[in-house]
């Protein structure tokens, strides 16, 4: 890990540059017609998202993980931007065997020998705040080990603020003050929890007694003697990737796929928590049709009035009520309080969109076909067609997570190429 005065630098290094592409912009901008001005501009943010992914790709930390939530909230940041940030998902060397053995031994007050009968020096798994080791309990019990990056998380906010600069430097959050503060402070709670693999050992036990019914969806257990703040030690469970499992009959790709569905709707509307990170990396497969669940950083929790607010907003969708439907939105804080009239239509085009993979009638019925899903590319459509009635609308603190989570699972299915009918799914928890 870099020093915390290099560490500054170098962002600061980032935004002073993203501050003087920003401004070349503006002057650019005004002496050339409409259309090259947003040609210049869509330039310049490719540019900037490159800049930011590549300056947070060589930092490993909190800095690097700030980039990739942010790339997860496609609705707050331009296209160019969370095209260039989404590359920091893979981005993670991992850190040298020496750094890691230190960390584990601080923390868990003792050799690594001792701990541990045996520990696999090469990670099988490494991303922006830790990386995974498989290793062997005196025991003899088969465990995976999660070994936080050291002081990563002292860097936790002054990382944060600078990358909020270096993209207001660039105009992109185009929003209020309030908005942007409840935004940020949403990324940055979502970060400390994922710091804190003592909440994450909590959550795995939640969600492990949640989940208990179904047998068929596992959750790894914690080794509380093996676990501190910055390790957490947990049983192996071991199934395949998301691209074998599509390689697998439909009848075992649609116990998946319900599986998955149950994982996200029943958190939020019984539980009032969710697993907020649907990363295929964050799941793995059995041929039974069983889901391996991992990773319990990143959880929201919700409280009653929001799941209801939730609850009442899929039903108005799922009956078409355009009217009742808006006032969800205003009460959500996505669309603006304001006089300019959003016809109904626009409203009804995306409820098309949005309900035909769910197999909810009069869109469709029967079996949805995710493999080929075009779903995708028409939002991307509509989003263009829609551009005039767009600045009605804004992103909302409350629903950011939620949104993260719906586009990921469809994401999951989709590269699962299920083929399943979700409505009676969908009844489980939305009486229509």
């Amino acid at each position: 890990m870099a020093s915390s005065s290099k560490r500054f630098m170098k962002l600061a290094g980032m935004t002073a540059s993203i501050a003087g592409k920003a401004a070349k912009n503006s002057i650019k901008s005004l002496s050339t017609d409409e259309n090259k001005r947003a040609e210049a501009r869509s330039q310049m943010l490719q540019d900037v998202g490159i800049q930011i992914a590549e300056t947070l790709g060589e930092m490993k930390g909190a800095v690097m993980k700030v980039g990739q939530i942010a790339s997860q909230y496609k609705e707050v940041f331009p296209p160019e931007v969370a095209a260039a940030l989404e590359k920091l998902q893979n981005n993670a060397p991992p850190m040298p065997y020496s750094q890691i053995k230190s960390q584990v031994e601080r923390e868990l007050g003792m050799p690594i020998e001792e701990a541990y009968l045996d520990f696999e020096e090469q990670p099988f798994a490494a991303a922006s705040i830790g990386q995974v080791h498989k290793a062997v309990l005196p025991s003899g019990q088969a465990v995976v080990v999660k070994v936080q990056y050291p002081d990563v998380d002292k860097n936790c906010d002054s990382d944060l603020k600078q990358v909020r600069m270096a993209l207001k430097m660039t105009g992109v959050l185009s929003m209020s003050r309030e908005l942007q503060d409840q935004i940020f402070a949403e990324i940055r709670d979502s970060l400390k929890d994922e710091l804190d693999y003592l909440k994450e050992a909590q959550n795995l036990a939640i969600f492990g007694a949640f989940h208990a019914d179904d047998p068929g969806l596992i959750i790894p257990k914690v080794i509380k003697s093996h676990s501190t703040k910055r390790i957490l030690t947990l049983t192996e469970e071991l199934g395949e990737p998301l691209s074998v499992a599509a390689t697998w009959d439909n009848e075992i790709k649609q116990k998946i796929a319900t599986r998955l569905f149950h994982f996200s709707a029943g958190q939020l509307f019984e539980l009032y928590r969710m697993h907020c990170d649907p990363h295929p990396g964050n799941f793995a497969f059995r041929p039974d049709g069983s889901v391996i669940a991992y990773d319990f950083g990143g959880i929201r929790t919700y409280s009653d009035a929001e799941v209801q607010l939730f609850r009442r907003f899929a039903l108005h969708a799922l009956k078409g009520d355009v009217t009742a439907l808006e006032q969800d939105l205003v009460t959500l804080g996505i669309r603006r309080e304001d006089e300019v009239l959003v016809p109904g239509s626009f409203y009804e085009k995306w409820l098309q969109i949005g309900l035909t993979p769910l197999s909810i009638a009069p869109y469709h019925t029967g079996p949805f076909d995710f493999g080929n899903s075009n779903i995708h590319h028409e939002v991307i459509g509509q989003a263009k067609q829609g551009l005039k009635y767009f600045k009605q609308f804004q992103p909302s603190a409350s629903t950011m997570m939620v949104d993260r989570t719906v586009s990921g699972q469809y994401w999951n299915l989709v590269n699962l190429g299920v083929e399943i009918d979700l409505s009676p799914l969908v009844k489980e928890y939305i009486q229509f």
